[in-house]
Parts: structure tokens; C-alpha cells; sequence
């Protein structure tokens, strides 16, 4: 049978105990400390209250006169017994030069000597003490009563340590009431403290707490995913080693405000939405990052818990697999088409009209093979030459013209490592599609030309230009700065990526791309991207 340990108990649980055990220790020691300094505090005013009785009575002249006759004691005790029922003290004697008391509250000690220490008063001085008298422990003052400078008698006034014990005895159990007040108080309060602690900290120890961070710390770094976190001030309160990847940020952004972290403007809109944002696609200058924000919400807004996961190579994979669709359904289309003109040459052939079939079949050939001998010709990088070939198919089947300019030329070995065939594709073939769209776009007529796509592919002063025209309806001028944002087109919602790519590759090569209008009466995009000078000269001298 396993014994189940009982569980420590909670870190709220444990800084509850400790605070009532500090506030109780706190109260404790606040209470002696006032406990013996009222203690002190009594005893040094009933000393100066017994010094300043009894020098009252020694400066009486009542006293002075009556020190002088017969019996003393009959005139002095009713007077002694009168001063000490006004001032309070335990006891007012008034005794002869040799210490004979001549009054005392008590009668019968009358004519006994007096307990206590004279000698300093018989000559003259004024002794405060505490000594035991007849009526107990007693704080007490002893003075001379003088005529014309000869000491005739002594007084001496006191307090009962007795009295004394009362009086702080009061003032204790008043203290021990407001010391029993602030610990129910303090008791009350830390208890209200720990329970909204409790609740933020759901019941868990230290011990669970600190494996909590741990683990949290490990999952938050482990994951390749970027993960950002906002406070309510839209400062970034947490960021894991994916998202400062992913961003291009550095080890010291956390308590940087998203505005000022450089990211572009759709981007830091996102993370500062109110909102939550599902699956955005969103351009850095080098990545294409899918982006999910949730706000974090408690009666008030707390922050964001931001998402970023990479699509580059995703995005540049679909955008592949696209144009291979495009490709297959233009082979899928050229194929039904041959048939078709396959079936025809057939038939010439069949109804003995060989020369006329001779001529139809040459001819589509010829056409086909032009195409390809041009673009073969003036392109020598095999990626470029292909895909210009089947997207000058994919064209044809919608019915656009696509049209390599004469003075197009990029030779085999001139584009350097630095360009990736991949970034040229997506350059290349997303300008393409957009100019096929538009110029398709445009509704044509007995009286209209054919759309027509005009492209130039060419190395020229250390720069590959790649610039793409249409026959389209062009773009607006005060849509020439939003064109290249992610999300513009005019073909509908769920598009306007392939312009954003595009300005993201070139800027990976550190080039620009401009818009202008096209002869044909469309859009004209440029791209130029810088190459290697040396790489260039070397390429054409071998070429030559």
C-alpha cells in the first residue's frame, strides 16, 4: 500500500502563514517595546510628580512655622493629609531633622523612624529613590525644609510601585486591544491578499511554480514557430527565439513598443489590431509569414498572443506548382488542339487533298517552332527560357499573344549565385500572369487588337532588366502606390500577393522595381537587379 505524502502547501498558503507570523511577531514586539517604555515612562513621572509635591511642601510656610513649635504633628498632619488627597501621591511625611516621622497616612507610624535614606536631604540636597516602606515599594523624593538656611525638617512624597504597576497595567490592556485589532486587521487583509494571490496562481507551490517556468522556458524556445506576446501597452512582453528568426529582430526588443520595431505597416497593423486576425499572409522583406493575433481579455484588455509561422518556401513551392498546373492544363489543351489539327490533316489526306493538308500542318508547326527558336535564342538561362515557353502556352489558351522583344538576350552563366532561379520565377512568372490577367481582362471586338503580353529579358550595364507590358487597362495613378501592397488587385478578394512577392524578391537582390504604362496602353513593370560586374565582363568575354 503506497503512502500518498501530503502536498506542500501552496505558495499563496505559504506566504499567508508567513505574513500572520510576521504581522503577530511584529504586533508582539511592538507591544513589549510599549510595555517598558510606558513602564519607564511611569516611574519618571511619578518621580518628578513626588519631587515636585514635596518640594512644594518643603517651600510651605505652614511647614516652616510649624516645624518650630510644641507638637508638630497637630498642626502638620491635616495639612499633609490634605496635599496628598490634591496631588494623588501614595503618602506625604513630614519628619524631623533625625528622621522621626511627624505625619503619615497611616497614624500609628507616627513618631517611628522614617525608612529610607536622609542623609543627602539632612544636608541640605534633595534625594529621588525607590525604596520599601511601610506601604510597599515606592518611588520617592526626600527635601529640607529651611529657616533662614538651616534645615529644620524634611518632606518626603512618594508613589507605591503598586500605583504605578496599575496605571500601566490600564494602559497595557488598552495596548493589548489595539494590538489584538491590528492583528485581526492584518490577519484580514493578508488572508484577502493570498486569495487573489491563490487565484493568479492557481493553488501551485513554489516548487510547481518554478517547474511551470521551466518547462515553459524549454516549450517557448523549442518550438520553431514564432510566438509573440504584447502587453496591454502594445510593448512586446515575450518573444521566442522563432518569432526574433522570423522577424529579423534582435536579443533586446522586449519592452520595445510594436510601432517601433521597423516591421512594415500591414504587419505592425495587425499586431496592434483589436481584433483577432486568422491565417493573414503577411511580407517581411525576406519571408512570408501566416499570422494569427488573439487578444488577451480579463475585464480588460491585458495584451496579444501573436503567431507567426514561415511560408517562404511554401509560398515559393505553390507558386511552382502553379505555374505546373498552368502548364499541364496548357499541354492538356495543346494536346485536344493537335488532335483536332491532327484530324483534319487526317481528312485533307483522305479526301486526296495531300498538298493542302502538307500546307495546314507546316504551317502550325512553323508558328510553334518560332516561338520556341526565338526564346531559345535570347535566352540562355534554361529556367527563364521555360518558363517562358509555357507561359507563352499558357497565353495562347486565353487568348493573349505573348510577345519576347527583339532586344531580349540573357545568356547561359550570366546571372550569378546570388540570384536564385527561384526568385527570378517568382518575378518572371507572377509580372507574366498579372499582365496575362489584364490584358485578358479587357473585352475585344471585330475592330480591336489581340491582347498581347510584350516581355524583355535582358543584361545590360551590369543590371538584368526584366520588364513586362500589357494590353490591359492599365492602373489607375492613385493606385500606383498601393499596387505592390499585399491584398491590392482588381480581380477580387483571396488575391493581391504576387506584386508583394514580387517587390520582396527583388529587394532580396537588392533591386527596384517601377511601375509605368506600357506602349500597348497597360501596365509596364520593371524589374532591375543588380548582378556582379566582374561575373558579367568575364561571361561576355567567354561568350564572344
Amino acid at each position: 500500500m503506497r503512502l500518498s505524502l501530503p502536498r506542500p502547501r501552496s505558495l499563496a498558503g505559504q506566504l499567508f502563514a508567513m505574513q500572520v507570523v510576521l504581522v503577530a511577531a511584529i504586533v508582539a514586539g511592538c507591544a513589549v517595546f510599549a510595555y517598558v517604555t510606558d513602564r519607564a515612562q511611569a516611574e519618571e513621572t511619578a518621580r518628578r510628580q513626588s519631587a515636585a509635591t514635596a518640594t512644594t511642601v518643603a517651600e510651605s510656610p505652614t511647614v516652616v512655622a510649624a516645624a518650630g513649635s510644641a507638637d508638630p504633628t497637630a498642626l502638620l498632619q491635616p495639612y499633609a493629609e490634605s496635599v496628598r488627597h490634591r496631588t494623588g501621591v501614595a503618602f506625604v511625611v513630614i519628619m524631623a531633622p533625625d528622621g522621626t516621622r511627624w505625619t503619615h497616612p497611616e497614624p500609628g507610624q507616627i513618631g517611628h523612624p522614617y525608612l529610607g535614606h536622609i542623609e543627602e536631604a539632612a544636608r541640605g540636597g534633595t534625594l529621588s529613590e525607590t525604596h520599601q516602606g511601610v506601604l510597599g515599594p515606592s518611588v520617592r523624593t526626600i527635601t529640607p525644609v529651611r529657616d533662614h538656611g538651616r534645615v529644620v525638617a524634611l518632606v518626603s512624597a512618594g508613589i507605591t510601585i503598586e500605583k504605578i504597576s496599575e496605571q500601566v497595567r490600564e494602559q497595557v490592556t488598552a495596548l493589548l486591544g489595539m494590538a489584538g485589532a491590528a492583528l485581526v486587521l492584518g490577519g484580514v487583509g493578508t488572508y484577502v491578499i493570498n486569495a487573489r494571490l491563490r487565484r493568479h496562481t492557481h493553488g501551485m507551490n513554489a516548487t510547481e511554480l518554478s517547474r511551470m517556468h521551466d518547462y515553459h522556458e524549454a516549450a517557448l524556445h523549442a518550438v520553431s514557430e514564432g510566438l509573440v506576446m504584447l502587453d496591454g501597452r502594445r510593448r512586446i512582453a515575450l518573444i521566442n527565439d522563432g518569432a526574433r528568426e522570423l522577424l529579423g529582430l534582435g536579443a533586446d526588443v522586449v519592452g520595445t513598443p510594436a510601432t517601433e520595431l521597423g516591421l512594415p505597416l500591414p504587419l505592425t497593423s495587425a499586431l496592434l489590431a483589436s481584433e483577432p486576425r486568422v491565417d493573414e499572409l503577411h511580407l517581411t522583406a525576406e519571408r512570408v509569414l501566416v499570422v494569427n493575433t488573439r487578444p488577451v481579455v480579463g475585464g480588460q484588455r491585458r495584451g496579444t498572443v501573436v503567431t507567426l509561422r514561415d511560408r517562404t518556401e511554401l509560398q515559393a513551392l505553390s507558386g511552382e506548382l502553379s505555374s505546373e498546373r498552368g502548364f499541364t492544363q496548357a499541354l492538356r489543351a495543346q494536346a485536344h488542339e493537335a488532335a483536332n489539327r491532327l484530324h483534319t490533316v487526317v481528312s485533307l489526306i483522305e479526301l486526296g487533298r495531300v498538298d493542302e493538308a502538307v500546307r495546314f500542318a507546316t504551317a502550325e508547326l512553323e508558328l510553334a517552332q518560332a516561338l520556341t527558336d526565338r526564346v531559345v535564342d535570347a535566352v540562355g538561362e534554361p529556367v527563364l527560357a521555360a518558363l517562358l515557353l509555357g507561359k507563352a502556352a499558357q497565353a495562347n489558351e486565353r487568348g493573349v499573344e505573348l510577345v519576347l522583344t527583339e532586344d531580349s538576350r540573357i545568356d547561359d552563366g550570366l546571372l550569378p549565385p546570388e540570384i536564385p532561379s527561384r526568385d527570378l520565377v517568382t518575378i518572371l512568372g507572377n509580372l507574366i500572369d498579372n499582365a496575362v490577367e489584364a490584358a485578358g481582362a479587357v473585352p475585344g471586338g471585330s475592330g480591336r487588337a489581340r491582347p498581347r503580353v510584350t516581355v524583355t529579358a535582358l543584361v545590360r550595364g551590369g543590371e538584368l532588366l526584366i520588364r513586362v507590358g500589357d494590353s490591359g487597362a492599365g492602373i489607375a495613378d492613385e493606385d500606383r502606390d498601393a499596387v505592390f501592397e499585399r491584398g491590392w488587385s482588381t480581380q477580387g478578394a483571396g488575391r493581391g500577393l504576387g506584386l508583394a512577392l514580387v517587390r520582396q524578391a527583388a529587394a532580396r537582390a537588392s533591386g527596384t522595381v517601377a511601375l509605368d504604362r506600357s506602349p500597348e496602353g497597360g501596365a509596364e513593370f520593371s524589374v532591375r537587379l543588380p548582378l556582379d560586374r566582374g561575373a558579367v565582363r568575364a561571361a561576355v568575354e567567354v561568350t564572344a
